[in-house]
């Protein structure tokens, strides 16, 4: 398989293309899995939690209503007079009684009935007829209760009434004396737990899912289950206790995994609780699921069959050269191979046959001279590699680009035969500021064809400075540095600004950036290893463009002269040096 993979140079460019791009794209399908299933899950708990507030609101309107009729009635004058009455004159005050109470239950949809007890052991008065009820009593187990607390919400339990057998949830408020504050009896106005029920239900919970009102002894008081439990232990056993006001947990005790969110109900110590089983949101995570990667194997699919067929497009040309070479004999002339294109195979074509001319003729003059002619022949042709030719050939690259009308390649050539003139330049040390900015700016234009859109560069430069002599290369490391380890990393589109100013006798150079910036402790390390006379972690890595830089002026122009960096994590990073103004170079 490996002897394959490495027989070929079309398998390599291929496969190699195609991992490159799978481990990308998969990662990316990945990740927009993992983020739509999060936030699938996070909006079905935003859409719970919202049920929940609107439920608790409902309620609460409610029970303020009942609290408020209920004090209503404990001070109502009439009310008062009934339960201070003598029995004799309170079995006459019996009727209108009823009538009042009946009344009131009347206007209220929610509430099953009305009673009060009086503690003269006369007979309860009610807004209707109970042949038998199961209402709690909460002095039997805190005779105090109502000593430190104005009333008492009773847990859920059954009522038989004229209107048929109810479950209820009742307030129990005393009725006292509003002048002596004896006690006179007692009000209890039940909530008709089916309301409740039903305004449980119309919540719209789906799936499995359903909502319960518990109180605070875990007593469930009523839910959108067709079969109401007792208490939550009976469905969410192991429950961790709720001590939030509101909030979600996830449940994975028992066969389904579920996430239960709750709302406190501060009023009378009750708890909203929705269980929304996982089920509900997976559903929707496997359509992201089948969606992601049906994209992914599109795409995959398309960038395969996009890459053989460009791969094969361009190593057609190498594989005919290599038929070729492969069919010459080595003991004949070397046969002239013909020119089919004006790309780089083309000018490897060209420099094949030039080279196998060349050959012929070395090969005779060897013959025909001694050991010295052969020696100072070769010599002769290695001369021939020089920057000229470099030049040379990149003015050929340009002009066959224009010819074509490839005006980003002649541009990119272009500028990089400037570069490259520059930087060799025979060996010169120094240059004018104006030639430092033009190489940069060579430079500069290079990037952006390679990213386009990517960033943009910007220049400020003291007209004053551009006949001032400096040490030439210190500028564009420090570009290629911000574009590498600053803008490419930040999304979005960066800006490299390049400043330089004329102060008294001194020249001052920086570059910014708007890329991600470095952390704190990392810069502390970058500037402690820039002094250092070593650094081979450092040369093999990142950064050895501002350490070459540093070394470079420490050598030429003292210790004053070194870099500066200032850098703000996420905001970017500014690189700047001050030289001496010098009207030729520094000895």
């Amino acid at each position: 398989m490996i002897e394959w993979f490495r027989r070929s140079l079309k398998r390599k460019i291929s496969i190699l293309l195609l991992v490159s791009i799978l481990f990308p794209l998969l990662s990316l399908g990945f990740f927009s899995y993992v983020m739509a299933s999060n936030l699938t899950e996070e909006k079905a708990k935003q859409s719970g939690m919202s049920v929940l507030r609107q439920l608790g609101t409902n309620l609460e309107f409610t029970m303020r209503d009942i609290e408020n009729m209920s004090l209503f009635l404990i001070g109502n004058k009439d009310v008062q007079l009934y339960l201070r009455s003598p029995e004799e004159e309170a079995a006459m005050q019996q009727t209108r009684m009823i009538e009042f109470i009946s009344n009131l239950t009347y206007s209220k949809n929610y509430i099953s009935d009305m009673t009060i007890y009086p503690d003269s052991g006369a007979v309860p008065v009610s807004s209707t007829t109970i042949f038998a009820t199961d209402l709690p009593d909460i002095t039997r187990t805190q005779p105090e209760y109502f000593e430190a607390h104005p009333s008492w919400w009773t847990p859920l339990y059954r009522s038989s009434t004229a209107a048929g057998q109810k479950r209820v949830i009742s307030l129990v408020r005393p009725i006292r004396n509003l002048n002596s504050f004896r006690p006179l009896g007692k009000l209890v106005i039940s909530l008709d737990e089916s309301v409740v029920a039903r305004m449980l239900q119309r919540s719209g919970i789906e799936g499995g899912g359903y909502l319960l009102l518990a109180d605070a002894e875990g007593h469930v008081l009523s839910g959108s289950m067709e079969r109401l439990p007792a208490t939550l232990d009976e469905v969410l056993p192991g429950l961790p206790p709720i001590e939030e006001a509101e909030g979600a947990v996830d449940y994975n005790q028992g066969p389904r995994r579920l996430t239960v969110l709750f709302r406190s109900l501060p009023m009378a110590d009750w708890t909203l609780i929705e269980a929304i089983p996982a089920a509900e949101y997976k559903a929707q995570n496997r359509y992201v699921l089948a969606l992601t990667a049906g994209a992914v194997g599109v795409a995959l699919l398309a960038i395969a069959a996009l890459v053989i067929f460009f791969v094969q497009r361009m190593t057609r040309p190498l594989r005919m050269l290599t038929d070729f070479l492969k069919n010459t004999d080595p003991e004949k002339p070397m046969q002239i191979y013909p020119v089919e294109s004006m790309d780089e195979v083309g000018q490897l074509v060209r420099s094949y046959n030039k080279l196998g001319g060349r050959i012929e003729r070395l090969t005779e003059q060897v013959k025909l001279t001694e050991a010295a002619r052969t020696e100072a022949d070769m010599l002769a042709l290695q001369a021939q590699i020089n920057p000229h030719f470099l030049y040379n050939t990149l003015s050929s690259i340009h002009w066959m680009a224009l010819m074509k009308q490839e005006h980003d390649i002649a541009e990119m050539v272009g500028n990089l035969s400037d570069f490259l003139r520059f930087s060799l330049n025979q060996g010169a040390q120094f240059c004018t500021v104006e030639q430092e900015i033009a190489h940069v700016r060579h430079y500069a234009n290079i990037q952006a064809i390679r990213y386009p859109d990517q960033f943009e560069i910007l220049f400020a430069v003291d007209p004053e400075l551009n006949g001032k002599t400096m040490l030439k290369l210190l500028l564009q490391p420090l570009i290629e540095n911000a574009l590498a380890h600053g803008v490419q990393k930040k999304a979005g589109k960066g800006t490299i600004s390049v400043h330089a100013s004329l102060q008294g006798a001194l020249m001052t150079f920086a570059v910014e950036d708007t890329g991600i910036g470095i952390e704190p402790d990392k810069l502390q390390r970058i500037v402690a290893r820039l002094n250092e006379p070593e650094a081979p972690d450092l040369t093999a890595r990142d950064h050895y463009g501002l350490r070459n830089v540093h070394q470079r002026l420490l050598l030429h122009y003292g210790a004053d002269a070194g870099l500066l960096i200032e850098s703000t994590a996420g905001a970017g990073t500014r690189v700047s040096f001050t030289l001496p103004v010098t009207e030729g170079s520094p000895t």
